[in-house]
């Protein structure tokens, strides 16, 4: 009798440790804007956009004013979140092509570049997997084929496509994986109700939702009514579109439908939300002053981003000002969350759970590898080194308040001082040569480790006129 007393007692306390685990492993769910600058949120700034849902959800979040993405365009930067491997590693570069812009105005010949995410690299979803979580993708996905490939079980709209196509945001739709169901139906709103309706199903597991958001790609396609409101709107700093305005107003109506539902689910408390940008806004189309440039670019107006994130009990609400951090710490962060069974060691971020609870500041530098080319969209707007590209092939390491470019056709070198200088206007490289030469030491060394390629062949095509 005892025997059986303390088999029962034995399957009752494993049963109750096994429910204690998952209880411990939050639900999470990762909401990705597409090219949303860093200035384009209420809480961050913005006298024109209004984000009342996201300013009430940032206000119960730990706020990160310092954060980068890990690329400076959209298909690298997905590719280095979902592996938590900075470029070098996985290839992935650039959308398409890394001849991008005139042949004639390319000094070097740039690496190849790699369009996909390999299938081999271990993503983030499936690490998540390992840790007994469901995971679903809605939206954009640009990093393969099938999100299914590479640790996703329930995929909406998410494949190769990196924007909404020819017929843009309201149905029928020209995306994969998505059924047509109301005629002019807003594609927000329906990536939106694809990840309520998952949420509202009874799981027994802990799921992963990775809500990525086509908008505010273009083409800029919002709802007329909000067009409209914004056009009865001053502009302020550079920020005046209507059209972008409606969409970034989209997005917040949606993230309170998604708070709703959490509220109504009552997994507040066991839920992580993270919110971000994949990349800087196109500045032609919303500034993001005081930062200089924009998407494609690697001054700081392409590569910071907005970044908070809410866990209530566990994350402590509040303005993180004084921590760099980078896309590629949130794969590190969730597997010392979820502690999967299989866990992948040489990751390029850093855990911020420390930071969480208010502890000092995490010191460590983040580098930017770019071998390749990406024209400019607008040679008077875009604020790049020079007006024909965004960016031409070279690396940036950021290191406390200090940041450096180096160039690699003319072996040019930009030091800026982030912390009196944010907007990068005033290039100290000539006036602090002591701190120039050891952050490009410390960035060669990083290249050597990393197996960074350099481009070092001459284009045959190159014309020095331009």
């Amino acid at each position: 009798m005892k025997k059986i007393l303390f088999i029962i007692s034995f399957f009752v306390l494993f049963s109750c440790d096994q429910n204690n685990t998952k209880s411990k492993s939050p639900n999470i769910i990762l909401i990705t804007v597409d090219d949303l600058g860093w200035k384009d949120l209420g809480f961050m700034g913005s006298k024109y956009y209004e984000t009342p849902f996201l300013d009430k959800l940032a206000l119960q979040s730990m706020i990160f004013t310092n954060a980068y993405a890990a690329a400076a365009n959209c298909a690298p930067s997905r590719a280095s979140l979902m592996s938590g491997l900075n470029t070098p590693k996985h290839g992935v570069y650039t959308v398409g092509s890394s001849e991008r812009g005139e042949s004639k105005t390319r000094k070097l010949i740039p690496v190849k570049n790699k369009k996909y995410l390999h299938d081999s690299i271990y993503t983030l979803p499936e690490m998540l997997k390992s840790a007994g979580y469901t995971t679903a993708h809605f939206g954009k996905w640009h990093i393969g084929e099938d999100p299914k490939t590479q640790g996703i079980d329930y995929n909406i709209g998410g494949s190769k496509r990196g924007n909404p196509g020819r017929n843009g945001y309201f149905s029928p739709y020209n995306i994969d994986f998505i059924e047509n169901e109301k005629s002019d139906e807003y594609l927000t709103d329906r990536l939106t109700s694809e990840a309520i309706n998952f949420i509202k199903k009874k799981h027994t597991s802990p799921f992963f939702i990775n809500l990525a958001f086509y908008s505010v790609h273009t083409p800029l396609q919002g709802k007329e009514n909000l067009i409209q409101k914004y056009n009865l709107k001053q502009g302020v700093n550079g920020q005046d579109n209507s059209i972008y305005a409606s969409m970034v107003s989209s997005v917040d109506e949606n993230i309170g439908r998604i708070l709703d539902i959490i509220d109504e689910s009552n997994i507040k408390e066991n839920t992580l939300i993270i919110f971000t940008s994949d990349n800087g806004g196109i500045r032609a189309i919303s500034n993001q002053y005081p930062l200089r440039a924009g998407k494609g670019s690697y001054y700081e107006g392409g590569i910071r981003v907005p970044l908070f994130m809410r866990w209530p009990n566990k994350i402590d609400a509040g303005i993180n000002k004084v921590t760099n951090v980078s896309h590629l710490d949130i794969y590190s962060t969730l597997q010392e969350i979820v502690n999967p069974k299989i866990r992948v060691k040489q990751l390029d971020g850093i855990s911020l759970k420390s930071q969480f609870k208010g502890q000092s500041k995490l010191e460590r530098d983040i580098f930017y590898h770019f071998p390749i080319y990406l024209e400019a969209y607008n040679k008077i707007e875009d604020h790049g080194r020079d007006p024909l590209f965004r960016t031409r092939p070279g690396s940036v390491i950021i290191s406390g308040k200090w940041k450096l470019h180096h160039y690699f056709e003319d072996d040019g070198t930009e030091l800026y001082n982030l912390e009196t200088d944010i907007g990068e206007s005033d290039d100290l490289s000539d006036k602090e040569p002591e701190i120039t030469t050891r952050l490009k030491q410390s960035l060669e060394n990083w290249r050597l480790k990393e197996n960074a390629f350099i481009p070092n062949e001459k284009n045959p095509f190159y014309n020095s006129i331009f």
